[in-house]
């Protein structure tokens, strides 16, 4: 690799490295969860959205001292159903179904405080498709994500409305489990992009592969082949490990609570940093990969807990949502492997990538650690 492409990839790493802490403290992406139960023409829907999402929008935090409580939340229940119902949009037919505010609650999911509006919309006649157009956050964060879930006639459909994907029609007799499955390992590709301790660790185990550890010293290795060798199993032990605890906390068999499993996550970044500062672990780097793959495992589940879907969906939406993961792991393994490798023998790869980059990844995940800990908030969002 010639001096300029070595110079391009420090680069971007470098630009990469600098945003990834303007988005720490959102581990979990933006999302809100939108459930429908059609009845007749009436439809009523329950809508759980972040507040720190709508704090940002139309301001909750009324004293300014950053802690939201109920009272400034009551207190803008008006501006909250206006500003949210004016984005959801539910029609049939080519006929709009308006929609009403009901009541507003309070509820935790894995990532904070969510309020929750309750809502009916009623349709002139009784639908036989739903029209669905989702714009909340839409002038705000493109990254943000509506999951919808509908209860009509027996069936659970469930699917995903973002920036990109702003509309959809939702029919019983027509919906497949197919388009589910597309959605949720949709969902899952960008999850591992956005999900940036989840990319950090990654990176941080991968950034040695093109390296091999003599003495005291770390020396390039002679060819690809045992680069390549390394990252199979490094990318497949993390794989089982993040499959197997994210299947059984999707499925309810086994709960961590979530603060925990948020800062061991990351714990193993800073770890998997230091050790390549100061190898302790150097020859199996998979075995790291796998007992951290299953901390890793339990953030993965989050999103789909939070969703609350019945078990079949829940199923498939896990199946999809798991093999999204794995492109999308894989889709940065082949972007970072090659660059890497041709790299590898420049002093730019090791003065400017491999050392600052890894103490630049320990540095931001021992602020993270210590946001996720102590419940502090240090970054800026």
């Amino acid at each position: 690799m010639n001096r300029h492409g070595a110079h391009l990839i420090v680069g971007l790493f470098t630009l990469w490295m600098v945003g990834a802490p303007e988005h720490a403290h959102a581990h979990k992406p933006s999302d809100s969860y939108v459930s429908l139960a059609v009845d007749g023409t009436e439809i009523r829907g329950r809508w759980d959205i972040a507040l720190r999402d709508l704090d940002y929008a139309i301001g909750l935090d009324a004293n300014d001292d950053g802690a939201i409580t109920w009272g400034e939340v009551r207190a803008r229940h008006d501006a909250i159903s206006a500003y949210a119902l004016a984005r959801l949009s539910i029609g049939s037919g080519g006929r709009p179904c308006p929609t009403s505010a009901m009541a507003q609650l309070i509820d935790q999911h894995s990532d904070g405080a969510y309020t929750v509006l309750q809502f009916q919309a009623e349709c002139r006649n009784e639908p036989r498709d739903l029209d669905l157009r989702y714009r909340l956050f839409a002038d705000l964060d493109p990254q943000h994500k509506g999951l919808w879930q509908v209860a009509w006639r027996g069936q659970t459909q469930t699917g995903i409305l973002s920036h990109d994907h702003p509309e959809t029609r939702i029919d019983p007799a027509a919906s497949t489990p197919l388009e589910e499955f597309v959605d949720f390992g949709h969902e899952g590709i960008w999850h591992i992009w956005l999900g940036f301790d989840h990319l950090l660790f990654l990176l941080t185990l991968l950034l040695p592969a093109v390296l091999s550890r003599q003495g005291n010293r770390w020396q390039v290795v002679p060819a690809l082949q045992p680069a390549l060798w390394d990252v199979v199993k490094i990318v497949s032990a993390f794989t089982i490990a993040h499959s197997v605890t994210l299947s059984l906390a999707t499925l309810s068999v086994i709960h961590l609570p979530s603060r925990w499993v948020e800062s061991a996550i990351a714990a193993s970044v800073v770890l998997a940093a230091l050790n390549n500062l100061f190898p302790v672990v150097q020859g199996r780097r998979w075995v790291v990969a796998f007992g951290f793959g299953l901390i890793h495992g339990f953030g993965f589940a989050s999103v789909l807990a939070d969703l609350g879907l019945p078990q079949g969906a829940k199923v498939l939406a896990l199946i999809g949502f798991n093999l999204g993961v794995e492109v999308g792991q894989l889709a940065v393994v082949a972007v970072f492997l090659p660059l890497a490798y041709g790299l590898r023998r420049s002093w730019v790869y090791e003065r400017l990538v491999f050392v600052p980059g890894s103490v630049l990844i320990a540095m931001v995940a021992l602020v993270w650690l210590a946001e996720r800990l102590f419940n502090l908030k240090l970054l800026p969002s």
